[in-house]
């Protein structure tokens, strides 16, 4: 049905007359042509893959036009990677100088058959080889009006469209992922949701969120400000819950509270079923203002809902609570939680450690630091420094210098993993307390930057290592 709607809505009788002459008007069954094609067919269907092509060569040393290939690969176009194959030896032996007309035919077979990495390839060489436009043109690519001239002869679906749109998102053409879409959708067409929502987020990553929720807009209708009752502009695609949550998860980035409240009323106005995600969400921006009569409402009706509360859900109510210094109703979630059968991660701990360092519960935070690094978890730089100048501050210095290794723990990872802008973050917050670096941390720094190949930087440091190593040997 999809494919008949885009036969009838999409191509104009004379891109169809076009189309024909160019591929398949053949004046008698004389014509060399024909023959050249029906034989290339005949051995590419019946003889061995190790003979067919050296006798092809060797039939043909002149090779194909671009129509001659697209009428060979056409007809072989139930065997997709036969198809592809023989456009992949033209290209090879240098048998066929492809154009836009042969690309777009075996794009399209591809995309029939859904070999989407295949087709997405072929279309990202089509771009770079036949569009000499930059990353900001708005002008759909050239590939794209020749998928449209060929889309009825290859008996192509609209797939291929979202699959254009894709491989210009992939090479960060978003203006003209934009121009696609609305040329589409002038008539009648959609791209499917996932293509639809990849838009969205790209949109909304690279030019912000607003910019993000007016594509939204775009893609699937706005209310009419014109008229006193509101009416949706609805076309055949819906938006889905994932289209709402990447929506909700950019405002809450960006600090848009009210807009992800409004984002998350307009997903009942779609009739749309928010998931735990959905409601993780909304209740870490609640949180973030301290609205924690709110989450609770949330948090009970996934309850009603049969919702299953999962790990982000209780990492997001727990870091509400120990916020706010409820630590208590914190570690009565914690202990729900672990009843439940969910893994706490690193971040339940985070919240609950800067959550007794809020109170200045020293004991308790201790005692989780340690359970916390039995279970092989990190903390961030941040947490180790609020529980120092937590145990500093209950005189317990000793104890503070040991969980200062922990700098060391952390500054030696981020080198092996060649992370040093990471590593020297944390030597000079440990230098800004007073701590020099000791030889262990010189080695780390050393080792990561020689893995780097930045030898001039390691010898610099080996020199300051040994003459630190010399003044402690005087003193």
């Amino acid at each position: 049905m999809a494919v008949s709607k885009v036969k009838q809505i999409l191509f104009t009788p004379l891109a169809r007359k076009t189309l024909c002459l160019s591929l398949s008007s053949l004046p008698s069954d004389q014509n060399p042509t024909k023959t050249l094609i029906s034989t290339a067919v005949s051995i590419l269907r019946h003889q061995r893959s190790k003979s067919r092509w050296s006798h092809l060569q060797s039939l043909f040393p002149k090779g194909f036009t671009p129509t001659e290939a697209s009428q060979i690969v056409l007809q072989i176009k139930n065997n997709p990677h036969l198809a592809l194959s023989f456009f992949l030896w033209c290209h090879h032996k240098s048998l066929c100088n492809h154009t836009l007309l042969s690309y777009s035919t075996i794009i399209h077979i591809l995309a029939r058959a859904r070999l989407k990495s295949q087709a997405l390839g072929l279309i990202r060489t089509a771009i770079r080889v036949f569009d000499d436009s930059d990353e900001c043109s708005s002008q759909p690519p050239k590939i794209f009006e020749s998928l449209v001239k060929t889309y009825n002869s290859c008996g192509s679906a609209p797939f291929v469209f979202d699959l254009l749109i894709k491989a210009c998102l992939n090479s960060k053409r978003i203006e003209q992922s934009i121009s696609i879409v609305k040329m589409l959708r002038s008539r009648g067409i959609s791209p499917t949701i996932s293509t639809c929502n990849a838009l969205i987020w790209q949109v909304s990553r690279g030019r912000g969120c607003d910019a993000g929720y007016e594509v939204y807009r775009e893609v699937f209708g706005s209310w009419d400000d014109e008229i006193n009752e509101k009416v949706r502009v609805r076309v055949r695609v819906c938006p889905n819950v994932h289209t709402f949550n990447a929506l909700m998860v950019c405002f809450y980035r960006d600090g848009g509270v009210e807009k992800v409240e409004e984002i998350w009323a307009e997903m009942g106005e779609w009739d749309c079923n928010p998931n735990a995600y959905s409601y993780s969400v909304l209740m870490a921006a609640f949180c973030d203002e301290g609205r924690m009569g709110e989450v609770e409402k949330l948090w009970e009706e996934m309850r009603m809902k049969k919702m299953e509360h999962d790990i982000v859900a209780y990492n997001t109510i727990i870091g509400g609570f120990c916020r706010i210094g409820e630590i208590e109703r914190g570690e009565e979630l914690f202990r729900e939680m672990e009843l439940s059968g969910i893994q706490s991660t690193c971040v339940t701990y985070e919240h609950l450690l800067n959550g007794y360092c809020e109170i200045g519960d020293v004991d308790s935070a201790v005692l989780l630091y340690k359970d916390m690094c039995r279970k092989g978890f990190r903390a961030e730089a941040r947490t180790v420094d609020g529980m120092i100048l937590l145990l500093c501050n209950n005189r317990r210095v000793h104890e503070a210098l040991k969980l200062l290794r922990s700098y060391e723990t952390l500054i030696k990872g981020f080198c092996e993993e060649g992370k040093m802008e990471e590593a020297l973050k944390l030597q000079s917050e440990m230098v800004g307390k007073g701590f020099k670096p000791t030889l262990e941390i010189y080695s780390a720094f050393i080792d990561g930057y020689m893995k780097q190949g930045n030898k001039e930087i390691a010898e610099t440091l080996r020199k300051e290592m040994f003459e630190t190593q010399m003044q402690q040997e005087e003193n």
